[in-house]
């Protein structure tokens, strides 16, 4: 049974200029266990499919499933799921200890029982020994530890995660990345996870979906979605590829349609097709060269120490077979 289904669900909002489709139609599976990412840009419908997960919001139309039972009018604290905000929304006026025994408080369980499961939490999360402490005293990455550890203590079959990584800085995002990836395999339960950032995505999710004007542009595991993106929309967002015209397809030896081609799949070479050098942006492990080719900027990604071209020189693209890839839709 899956942990969660959409069955045609919609989310409308009246505003000044009509109404909005926040989401619109949607059809969605979630595997039980799963690590699942919903991947899109601000506005793209992403983060209200988790509100109405979470039940912060209810379908305008069509219903949503948790492990089978319809709980599209069912109000929050009756769905067994559990969400980690963006901010954390710590109380800072509470210790850690009762920031994570706060929902076992509410739901009667007694204070001795509590404080003993917040304190197995905590040593889940691996911060042993910071029971006494406020928010305030705590850094970022345990801050988001501790908003973790609060969402599990009340064991949801289903954990919601929005955005949770976005106030860390990079080396410590990428840290909790294996940390949360960890955490779920170990616990087996059902993540749900939202982001903007497609590295988040590409990196933890087991399966993911591409999220544009409120409808799923593409879902599939991170590596169908990279290397078979079906739109230009999901060509360019995810893992911004070189998106090719029908002509340019047809030039470089496919058929005459749009095309996505990466650029670590991209060699120079000074036969073929050939282009013009515009620009040379240096990113540490490669180097980003932008091309110019029949009208069309392609980059191709060189290996730090391969030989580099100068702006203004003239260079072909090589590339091997299957790197192309003829997407379904325009």
């Amino acid at each position: 049974m899956p942990a969660v289904q959409f069955q045609a669900v919609s989310r409308h909002f009246p505003s000044s200029r009509g109404l909005v489709r926040a989401v619109d139609a949607v059809d969605l599976t979630i595997a039980e266990g799963s690590f699942f990412a919903m991947l899109g840009p601000s506005g793209s419908g992403k983060t209200t499919c988790l509100r109405l997960i979470s039940g912060f919001e209810s379908p305008t139309s069509g219903r949503v499933r948790i492990f089978g039972e319809d709980v599209s009018q069912v109000p929050p604290h009756l769905r067994n799921v559990n969400t980690v905000f963006q901010d954390y929304a710590l109380f800072p006026h509470l210790n850690v200890r009762d920031n994570v025994a706060y929902g076992l408080m509410v739901k009667g369980v007694a204070r001795a029982k509590r404080y003993a499961e917040a304190e197995e939490m905590l040593a889940l999360v691996k911060l042993d020994g910071y029971g006494d402490r406020k928010p305030g005293q705590l850094s970022g990455g345990q801050r988001q530890r501790v908003a973790l550890a609060r969402a599990l203590v009340n064991k949801p079959r289903v954990l919601l995660l929005d955005e949770p990584l976005g106030a860390l800085d990079l080396k410590l995002r990428e840290a909790m990345q294996d940390e949360l990836k960890a955490l779920q395999h170990r616990l087996g339960i059902t993540f749900v996870f939202v982001t903007h950032d497609q590295h988040e995505a590409l990196s933890m999710a087991d399966s993911l979906a591409v999220f544009s004007e409120g409808r799923i542009a593409q879902i599939g595991t991170p590596e169908e979605v990279y290397a078979r993106p079906r739109s230009r929309f999901v060509a360019d967002f995810v893992g911004s590829a070189n998106v090719l015209p029908p002509e340019l397809t047809l030039a470089l030896g496919g058929p005459k349609a749009w095309s996505a081609l990466r650029p670590e799949a991209l060699s120079l070479v000074p036969t073929g097709l050939q282009g013009i050098v515009t620009s040379l942006r240096y990113q540490g492990s490669a180097t980003r060269v932008a091309v110019q080719l029949m009208g069309q900027e392609v980059a191709a990604l060189i290996p730090a120490g391969a030989p580099l071209p100068e702006p203004g020189q003239a260079t072909a693209l090589s590339f091997a077979p299957g790197a192309l890839h003829v997407m379904e839709a325009p």
